[in-house]
């Protein structure tokens, strides 16, 4: 079963409170939600967004206990704000992005996001819409292909990676993800920290996805929909996602500039915002040893000003 990450410290940072009005932007099973359904009686309303059609089982079983307090819908929180507009939330209290895969999602052989178990190379966050994996792998130029491996996964040996799938697929395309991960482990030889697919996987599902234009959209609209006081918080799993997080709230957070004729001048994107966390808060040893996946979890948190 899926376990969020970071409970406590999201509770923390956006501190919901009675009467409050909260985004859960990445709906995923629930967690997050349900802890803040849970220490506040229910005295909250939830907007809850996903990309996922498959989650909504998840949530409706995970939150039954508050069947007034909150409201799924089903979209990308790309669109955080357009969506949140249509359902009436604006000038919300809180907004959370969990940018990590489910286990739900993870573990299900069918949605082609794991090289532990074969299925179809599919990694679709949403089943219904865009190009499969296999089509990116099958479809794009080598150059093409090696170029999303090193921009999305920080590969170092894209090239040789995107060679070796170019002369397979021209007799056998590529299917599945056992076929795809056994091709990475024999083009990278040699022992490794980790799976030597892993960041071609990662990079895939990144490129599949849009993931990063849609955070940079999503994070955008999120800081509009707040109100004075109201709180962003992001969960980020690798350097490229906590990158993106980190420049973007930045440029509202702005800075002072001196003026040549004396004074000074603020310089940043509106609305702005006060950074809560000038460093991520990272999971505890103790949550990083009940729940592995947690251990690259990252989260930063910022304030709208008034």
């Amino acid at each position: 079963m899926h376990q969020s990450v970071l409970v406590d410290e999201v509770w923390e940072g956006l501190a919901p409170r009675a009467g409050g009005r909260y985004i859960d932007a990445t709906a995923g099973g629930g967690g997050h939600t349900r802890s803040w359904l849970e220490r506040t009686g229910g005295a909250i309303e939830v907007l809850l967004l996903d990309r996922d059609p498959a989650v909504a089982g998840t949530v409706g079983e995970a939150l039954r206990e508050w069947p007034g307090a909150w409201r799924l819908t089903i979209g990308n929180f790309e669109r955080v704000e357009e969506l949140a507009t249509a359902a009436g939330f604006t000038a919300v209290d809180g907004i959370l992005f969990d940018l990590g895969l489910s286990s739900n999602q993870l573990d299900d052989p069918a949605r082609g996001f794991s090289f532990q178990t074969d299925g179809p190379l599919d990694m679709r966050m949403n089943l219904e819409q865009g190009r499969t994996a296999a089509d990116w792998v099958n479809e794009l130029s080598v150059e093409e292909l090696a170029d999303v491996f090193w921009r999305y996964g920080e590969e170092t040996e894209s090239r040789a990676i995107a060679r070796e799938i170019g002369r397979i697929r021209t007799g056998t395309p590529f299917r599945s993800t056992a076929q795809l991960a056994e091709v990475i482990m024999r083009t990278k030889r040699g022992r490794r920290r980790i799976h030597p697919a892993t960041q071609c996987f990662q990079a895939l599902r990144i490129a599949v996805n849009g993931e990063l234009t849609a955070l940079e959209r999503g994070l955008d609209g999120a800081l509009r929909l707040l109100k004075p006081g109201g709180r962003v918080a992001v969960i980020s799993f690798h350097s490229l996602e906590d990158r993106r997080v980190k420049q973007c709230l930045a440029r509202h957070a702005g800075r002072w500039e001196s003026l040549q004729a004396g004074g000074q001048a603020w310089v940043g994107e509106a609305p702005p915002v006060r950074l809560v966390t000038r460093k991520p808060r990272i999971p505890t040893e103790e949550e990083s040893r009940q729940n592995p996946r947690a251990r690259s979890a990252k989260l930063r948190i910022a304030e709208r000003n008034g």
